[in-house]
C-alpha cells in the first residue's frame, strides 16, 4: 500500500500576513501594505506622515471593533462604539493590544499603584495579615469613603417598615477626600478689600467691569455694595464668600445667588487647566494654593487604615517605598496562607524593575509620570502574559528613555516577538529601527504631503533607499568647535524635590544648556520643581494638549482673535460672526461642519453638513471678505500660505503674522489653520504648544524633551530653532535624551548615576566635548559612541 505524500504546508499555516488595502484614514492616500506576522515591524516617517493613522486608527482600531462585535449587544452598549476605519480590505488581523503614549489620567486620586494591580493586591495582603484587623480590603482604599446610615425601609409589599443599619468601612481620609492635599483660595487674589464692590473690588476674570457676575453680588441685598470689603461684618463676609445657593430676583431676572468661593470652585476649579483660556489659567495658578493634608500627612488614608501593620510597616509606608525595595520586602514575607497572592504581587513588582521603573513608588501620582513612563507602566501587565499570536502595537516606546535604557526596551520588544507575537512599532530612533525585521516608511512629507508608502522592506534596503528616513538614518550631529559663553546663571540651592539629594547647581544663562541622565535620575524634578518661580521662566512640559473637534491650531494659539478682528473691521460687523463656535456658526450643524448621528451601541455616523458643505459657517458670513478671501478659505490655508497672505498687501495683519511665523519656525508650515486638534499627532501637538509659548514674556525657556515624536530630519530643524532663540538673547534649558541635542549643547548638566535613590546627584557639569573626553558617566559613554569618538 503506497503512502500519500504529506502536504508541504498545512492550510492553517498559510495565513502569515496582515494585508491592508486602500487605507484612507486621516491623511492616508489609498495605502496598501502587507505586514509579516510573528515579526517586528517598525513604521517610520516624519511627524504627521500617517504612521499612527495606519497602525492605530486602521489596523488596531479594526481589530478592536471586530472583538467588540463578538459580545452581545447588551454588553456592547457599555463599550465605546467604534466606526469601521476607511479601508477597502483588512485581512489576517489578530487580536491587537495597543500600548499608546497617552499620559495617565491626571485624576488626583490616581497613583502608580491604582493604575496597575499592585495596590489592589497590597490591600488584600493588609486585610489578611495586618495587625490589628481593621476591615476588608476596601478599608485600605483611599478611593472608598467610610459610610454609615440607619433608617426604616419597606421591602416588597410589606406593610411594616424594617429598621436597617448600613456600615461600610473605607480608607479615605475624610479631610482631603483621598487627595493627599487640601486646596485653599488666596482671598487676596479674589478681591481688593480696600474697595467696595461698586468700585470694582473683584479681580476674578469675568467678575470685573460691571457685568452680570458683579451685578449679582452688588444687587443681592446681603450687604452694602458701596462699603469697602474690609469693613464687612463677619456675617456679610460669610454671605459674600460662602452663602449657600438661593434663588432670587436681580434686576427683574430670576438668578441663583451663591457665595463667591463655591461659585469659583464650580466654574473654574472643577475644569481641566489645559482647556482654559490663558488669562483664566493664570488666575487659577495664582489664586489656588495646595498644602499637604494635615490629618493624613499626605498619605490619603484615614487613621484606621494607617494603624494596621505588617513587620512594623503600614500600607502608606509600603506604598512610599521605592518599588525595587518593596519587591525585596515582599520577598521576605513567608506566609503560606497567602502564598498565591505574594507570588502574583512579586511578579508584578519584578516587572516594574525589569522594565526600568524600579525607581518609582506606588504612591506616585499617575499624572506626574512622563509619556514614556506611562507607556511602560501600561506594558507591565503584558510582560508576563501567556498569550501568543497577539498583535502588540506600540507608539514610540523609547520616549523619555536614555540611550542606556533603549537597549533594555529593545530586549522587551524582541522577547514579545519571540513568544510568537506580531509587534508593530511606530518609532523614530535609529536604535529601534535597527532591530526591525521589516520596515514601512511613510511620507514623503507631513499632513497632505504625506500619507503614502515610500519604502517597504528590510533595514538594509531602507539605508540605500532615497527616502528622507533612509538619508537621515546615519545622521550624526557633530560636537561644536566653539561653545557660547554664559551671560549669567540661574542658581539652584539645596534642591530636594522627589529624589534630589540637596543639589546645588548654577545653570548658565544666555546659552543652550541641556540636562541629561537616565530615566528617573531627577532631571524633571530639578527643572520643574526647583527653579525659582520668579525667574521669568517659560516652561513647556510634556502635558498633552486637550482639544475637541471644534479646537484647531487657530483657536489654540490665539491666532483666530486678530483674524476675526481684521474681518470685522474690514466689513464693519461684529467679530463674533467669524467664529464657528459663536454667532457665525452654520445653524444646521452648529458650526461643527459635520452632522453626527448617534446609533446607540453601533458606531455613530458623521456626514458632512449639506448646508455649509463642511465650511462650518452660515452662508451670510461667507459673503464677507478680507484680502479677497472669506473666513472658511482662510481657515483652509496651510500655515506657510497664510504666513505670506497676512504679511503684506491689503490683508496685512502683524498680530496674526507673528503667530504664523512661530508656527512655521517649529516646522508646522503644512498644517491648515482649521484642522481639528483631534487629528494631530503627538509630535505635532507638542510643537504647537512650543509655538504658543514662544510668544510668552520671559527670558528663560525650559523645554521638556522637545524631540519627543520628532523624525531625525525634524530634529535638525528643532536645533536651528533653539539656536535662533539663544541668538535672540533668550536662555534655553532643555531636558533631553537625544544625542543630537546633547552634542549641540553649549553646556551639559548630567544627573545620576542611576535612577530613584541611586540618582538625584550631579555627576557631571561642563561642555559636551569634556563629557565625551571623560566618558565618566553613562551619558558620556553613549554620547562618545554617538559622535564616533
Amino acid at each position: 500500500m503506497s503512502k500519500v505524500p504529506a502536504p508541504s504546508q498545512h492550510a492553517a499555516d498559510s495565513h502569515d500576513l496582515i494585508r491592508v488595502h486602500g487605507a484612507r484614514e486621516n491623511n492616508l492616500k489609498d495605502v496598501s501594505v502587507e505586514l509579516p506576522k510573528r515579526r517586528l515591524t517598525v513604521f517610520t516617517g516624519v511627524s504627521g506622515s500617517g504612521k499612527s493613522s495606519l497602525v492605530f486608527d486602521t489596523i488596531a482600531a479594526e481589530s478592536q471593533r471586530l472583538i467588540n462585535e463578538t459580545y452581545s449587544t447588551f454588553v456592547q452598549g457599555f463599550m465605546p462604539s467604534l466606526a469601521r476605519p476607511e479601508v477597502d480590505v483588512l485581512d489576517g488581523l489578530t487580536t491587537a493590544i495597543s500600548v499608546d503614549q497617552q499620559r495617565m489620567g491626571a485624576d488626583p486620586r490616581s497613583t502608580v499603584g491604582t493604575a496597575t494591580d499592585a495596590n489592589a493586591m497590597l490591600r488584600i495582603l493588609f486585610s489578611r495579615l495586618g495587625k490589628p484587623y481593621v476591615g476588608p480590603p476596601g478599608a485600605f482604599a483611599f478611593n472608598v469613603p467610610s459610610v454609615s446610615a440607619a433608617g426604616a425601609i419597606k421591602v416588597g409589599g410589606a406593610k411594616k417598615a424594617q429598621k436597617v443599619t448600613f456600615n461600610k468601612v473605607g480608607g479615605m481620609c475624610p479631610r482631603c477626600e483621598g487627595r493627599g492635599a487640601v486646596s485653599d483660595l488666596d482671598l487676596g487674589q479674589l478681591y481688593d478689600d480696600t474697595k467696595s464692590i461698586n468700585e470694582g473690588a473683584f479681580t476674578v476674570p469675568g467678575y470685573t467691569g460691571g457685568g452680570w457676575n458683579s451685578r449679582l453680588y452688588a444687587e443681592s441685598g446681603f450687604f452694602d455694595p458701596d462699603k469697602p470689603i474690609r469693613k464687612f461684618t463677619k456675617k456679610e463676609l460669610h454671605d459674600l464668600l460662602h452663602h449657600e445657593p438661593v434663588r432670587m430676583k436681580i434686576a427683574g431676572i430670576n438668578m441663583t445667588y451663591e457665595g463667591l468661593i463655591p461659585r469659583i470652585q464650580k466654574s473654574m476649579l472643577a475644569k481641566d487647566k489645559e482647556a482654559m483660556q490663558p488669562h483664566v489659567r493664570a488666575f487659577v495658578e495664582r489664586a489656588v494654593t495646595f498644602t499637604t493634608c494635615p490629618d493624613c500627612d499626605g498619605t490619603r488614608l484615614a487613621e484606621h487604615a494607617r494603624s494596621a501593620r505588617i513587620k512594623k510597616l503600614n500600607i502608606a509606608d509600603v506604598c512610599a517605598m521605592q518599588i525595587s525595595d518593596l519587591a525585596e520586602w515582599v520577598r521576605g514575607l513567608k506566609e503560606p496562607s497567602v502564598a498565591p497572592l505574594l507570588t502574583a504581587l512579586q511578579q508584578s513588582l519584578d516587572s516594574f524593575t525589569e522594565i526600568g521603573l524600579g525607581y518609582l513608588s506606588l504612591d506616585r501620582p499617575a499624572g506626574t509620570l512622563s509619556g514614556g513612563e506611562a507607556q511602560r507602566v501600561k506594558m507591565i501587565r503584558h510582560l508576563g502574559s501567556s498569550l501568543t499570536d497577539v498583535t502588540y502595537v506600540f507608539d514610540e516606546p523609547t520616549i523619555g528613555l536614555h540611550p542606556h535604557d533603549i537597549q533594555r526596551m529593545n530586549d522587551l520588544l524582541l522577547r514579545l516577538r519571540d513568544k510568537g507575537n506580531t509587534v508593530l512599532v511606530v518609532e523614530h530612533k535609529p536604535e529601534v529601527i535597527a532591530i526591525a525585521d521589516h520596515v514601512v516608511d511613510l511620507g514623503p512629507g507631513a499632513g497632505t504631503g504625506g500619507g503614502t508608502v515610500c519604502y517597504e522592506g528590510t533595514l538594509e534596503g531602507l539605508r540605500n533607499s532615497d527616502t528622507i528616513t533612509g538619508r537621515h538614518l546615519g545622521d550624526r550631529a557633530a560636537l561644536k568647535d566653539t561653545v557660547r559663553k554664559a551671560t549669567g546663571s540661574l542658581e539652584i540651592r539645596g534642591a530636594r524635590t522627589h529624589n534630589l539629594q540637596g543639589v546645588d547647581v548654577d545653570l548658565p544663562l544666555g546659552v543652550l544648556c541641556v540636562i541629561t541622565g537616565v530615566a528617573g535620575s531627577g532631571k524633571s524634578s530639578l527643572v520643574h520643581g526647583s527653579i525659582p518661580a520668579d525667574a521669568g521662566v517659560v516652561a513647556v512640559d510634556q502635558s498633552p494638549i486637550r482639544g475637541s473637534r471644534r479646537s484647531n491650531p487657530a483657536t489654540y494659539t490665539g491666532l483666530l482673535d486678530p483674524i476675526r478682528s481684521a474681518f470685522a473691521k474690514a466689513n464693519g460687523v461684529k467679530p463674533a460672526l467669524f467664529s464657528a463656535n459663536s454667532e457665525g456658526a452654520c445653524p444646521t450643524c452648529n458650526g461643527a461642519g459635520v452632522v453626527y448621528t448617534d446609533l446607540g451601541m453601533m458606531a455613530g455616523v458623521s456626514s458632512t453638513c449639506e448646508d455649509c458643505e463642511g465650511k462650518r459657517f452660515d452662508a451670510t458670513v461667507l459673503e464677507y471678505r478680507f484680502g479677497g478671501r472669506d473666513i472658511s478659505e482662510v481657515l483652509a490655508m496651510p500655515v506657510a500660505e497664510a504666513e505670506e497672505f497676512f504679511a503684506a498687501g491689503e490683508a496685512r495683519t502683524p498680530a496674526a503674522h507673528r503667530i504664523l511665523t512661530r508656527l512655521a519656525d517649529v516646522g508646522l508650515g503644512y498644517l491648515t489653520l482649521g484642522q481639528p486638534l483631534t487629528t494631530l499627532s503627538g509630535g505635532e501637538r507638542q510643537r504647537l504648544k512650543l509655538a504658543t509659548h514662544m510668544g510668552d514674556k520671559g527670558g528663560v525657556y525650559v523645554l521638556d524633551e522637545p524631540t519627543a515624536g520628532l523624525h531625525l530630519a525634524d530634529v535638525e530643524q528643532l536645533l536651528g530653532l533653539l539656536d535662533r532663540l539663544v541668538d535672540a538673547g533668550k536662555s534655553v534649558i532643555v531636558v533631553e535624551h537625544h544625542q543630537a541635542v546633547m552634542a549641540h549643547a553649549d553646556w551639559i548638566v548630567d544627573l545620576g548615576p542611576g535612577a530613584g535613590h541611586d540618582g538625584g546627584r550631579i555627576v557631571f557639569e561642563g561642555t559636551p566635548a569634556d563629557l565625551v573626553a571623560a566618558r565618566s558617566t553613562l551619558t558620556g559613554q553613549h554620547l562618545a559612541a554617538y559622535v564616533g569618538n
